[in-house]
């Protein structure tokens, strides 16, 4: 089987047909599953149960 060339793609400077609702239905759903993690994220993530931590060390004296 040998590797496709540019000049027998038909459609190689503009997508079309099938694989064009193939690239856009990609990046929709790609776009939903961002929005998704961030809504579950913003409204799962604990803020109350963190540690607090204070450093004594306000400053690093130099030598």
């Amino acid at each position: 089987m040998s590797e496709p060339r540019l000049e027998d793609i038909s459609d190689y400077n503009t997508l079309k047909g099938s694989k064009k609702k193939v690239v856009w239905a990609v990046i929709v759903i790609g776009l939903l599953m961002g929005v998704l993690y961030m809504t579950v994220y913003n409204m799962y993530d604990s803020k109350e149960d963190t540690i607090k931590i204070e450093d004594p060390i306000k400053a690093v004296p130099m030598r």
